[in-house]
């Protein structure tokens, strides 16, 4: 079974924290949570996150800069970022959060529900690719492995096949869904999570085509993040 995602919580304020905790507990995912930019940071250097709700205002190393420093990591750079704010400085405050690097950016006071769903899609995203990379790593040692069985051969081909019609199907809806949003002004946040999405399956397709009989070579690694 899948572990339980983690949700890293980033506000200076306790009430904020435990405010943004009553609202995520419906989805019984494991919510972490860091007092500052710097504790986040400390956070990231040993768990994955599915997702990180990050506020804005915060004494010393503030939500942007924060973010900067996520995103300059390897380990770190595909997390999903949800920007939170108490104030709105009109389009250019919130092209900077775009800038620098969220997929969403929303405005205190939210409504809860909206919030939750929000975060619900990208825990799903990173619950579903990390099944992925688990059934291709297994694949991958039944198809390495010495003396391996008719049987337990033909099962490895067939999870394969499976695996790939399974990705060719998310990456047919994403290719529509790119299609769609160049052909119309579509909300920055959806631009910016359908460019997330795209980077993922790319590299989810690359370690699947990797597994393929005379490919050669090991499957590449996956990030482990959503």
């Amino acid at each position: 079974m899948v572990q339980k995602a983690k949700i890293l919580l980033v506000d200076d304020r306790p009430e904020n924290l435990l405010a943004l905790e009553a609202i995520l507990s419906a989805l019984d995912q494991t919510l972490v949570r860091a007092s500052s930019g710097e504790e986040a940071l400390k956070a990231l250097l040993t768990d994955d996150f599915a997702v990180i709700l990050l506020d804005v205002q915060m004494p010393g190393m503030d939500g942007f800069e924060t973010a900067a420093h996520i995103k300059r990591r390897e380990r770190t750079r595909d997390i999903p970022i949800i920007f939170l704010t108490a104030i709105n400085h009109g389009p250019h405050h919130t092209f900077r959060g775009y800038a620098a690097g969220a997929v969403d950016y929303i405005s205190k006071p939210f409504d809860p529900w909206v919030l939750r769903a929000k975060v619900s899609v990208f825990v799903e995203l990173y619950t579903k690719n990390c099944k992925l990379r688990e059934q291709a790593a297994l694949l991958r040692l039944q198809l390495e492995g010495g003396g391996v069985g008719g049987d337990t051969a033909k099962e490895s081909a067939g999870l394969l096949a499976e695996l790939s019609a399974r990705l060719a199907a998310v990456e047919e809806q994403a290719e529509a869904l790119s299609k769609q949003l160049g052909e119309e002004a579509a909300d920055p946040a959806v631009v910016a999570t359908a460019a997330h999405l795209e980077r993922k399956l790319t590299g989810l397709r690359r370690a699947l085509d990797a597994l393929e009989p005379g490919a050669g070579g090991a499957a590449p690694v996956v990030p482990a993040q959503n």
